[in-house]
């Protein structure tokens, strides 16, 4: 059987982060030849390269071009750090435009020089004002919850609950939210907020990998799939039966990995895709 009728790996993503030492090009040719349907564009991945072209170099490899991270990172106490990080986002929309994708994931930022509440607050005017152009566009901005531990300044929204507030509060169709396990498997209520993403239709993608115990880096230390301690396939099919049919993204930031011969890590992903998600 041909990889690309694999029917295992037909809702399988993977992120240019995940496998970082490869240039785009490499990892597209790469993932294709593997089977992988979808690829999530990392922002970076794109520096130095017209953004058009490399969007037209995926399609080639019949890759479905997933979303593209990364928007976000609102607040600051310095009004003028605001307003250049609202243009950032706007370019952010342009990009994904070219790039031919219909959805940004948002790592919502947070400030630390100033309280929480009013860092969500900076989140939310900042969501609202680049509003118009993302529903002008066609591209939906996802709302990514973050670990608490990562509260202090990459994202002040740390629950599910706190992303689908956010997301009901602004009431268009242009937002909703990501699920990255990673991020939400400690929660206790996540079983109802996964609900409740799906009954209002707000739940717009799905991201996998693992906690490594002991982690030795909250950032650079995530694992594959079945190396650690978060139930996926239990939560893989809670996002299931909240109506979720999109990919599963395999998202690791993994220093250790990244030091791998790239398409041996790839193979693991596949493998630990297939056996733990």
């Amino acid at each position: 059987m041909n990889s690309k009728e694999d029917k295992d790996l037909s809702r399988l993503c993977i992120h240019t982060i995940t496998t970082k030492p490869w240039q785009i090009e490499e990892a597209a040719k790469n993932f294709a030849e593997a089977g992988v349907e979808g690829i999530t564009v990392w922002r970076d991945a794109l520096e130095g390269r017209n953004i058009k072209l490399t969007g037209k170099l995926l399609r080639e490899h019949d890759l479905t071009i997933v979303s593209l991270c990364r928007g976000g990172f609102f607040p600051a106490k310095d009004l003028n750090k605001r307003k250049l990080a609202i243009d950032d986002n706007r370019r952010a929309i342009d990009e994904a435009v070219e790039l031919g994708t219909s959805m940004i994931v948002l790592v919502c930022g947070a400030d630390p020089s100033q309280p929480l509440e009013e860092s969500r607050k900076q989140i939310r005017d900042g969501i609202a004002a680049i509003l118009p152009e993302a529903a002008v566009a066609g591209v939906k901005l996802a709302i990514e919850p973050l670990h608490p531990m990562y509260a202090d300044t990459r994202s002040a929204i740390n629950t599910l609950a706190q992303a689908n507030d956010l997301a009901e509060g602004l009431n268009s169709p242009s937002v909703g939210v990501a699920i990255d396990v990673y991020h939400v498997w400690w929660d206790p209520s996540l079983e109802k907020e996964i609900k409740r993403c799906g009954a209002n239709g707000n739940l717009l993608a799905f991201h996998i990998c693992d906690w490594k115990v002991p982690t030795s880096d909250l950032l650079l230390d995530r694992t594959l799939m079945g190396e650690g301690c978060i139930p996926i396939k239990q939560i893989r099919s809670l996002v299931e039966a909240a109506g979720f049919t999109g990919f599963n993204e395999v998202e690791i930031f993994s220093t250790e990995y990244w030091k791998y011969d790239q398409a041996e890590f790839l193979k693991k992903i596949i493998t630990a895709y297939k056996e733990h998600s």
